[in-house]
């Protein structure tokens, strides 16, 4: 369901803005058992999110070490 997709990635997003600002290296597990707690579909959605986004951001990380030669 792309609502759930979308409520997710937001969510992941913040908490991810949160983890960098603050230092705190829990906040997504804090936020996924929040989620967990009322919906396991949400939870999911949420960590591949977050899975996702930093897995980009490696890659991205990758690919500009590698152009500047």
């Amino acid at each position: 369901m792309a609502l759930t997709e979308d409520m997710a990635d937001e969510i992941a997003q913040l908490a991810l803005a949160d983890e960098k600002r603050s230092g705190d290296e829990t906040i997504i597990a804090q936020v996924a058992e929040i989620l967990g707690a009322s919906s396991q579909t949400l939870q999911e959605a949420f960590l591949t999110s977050d899975r996702v986004r930093r897995a980009e951001r490696r890659a991205r990380e990758l690919l500009a070490t590698r152009a500047k030669g």
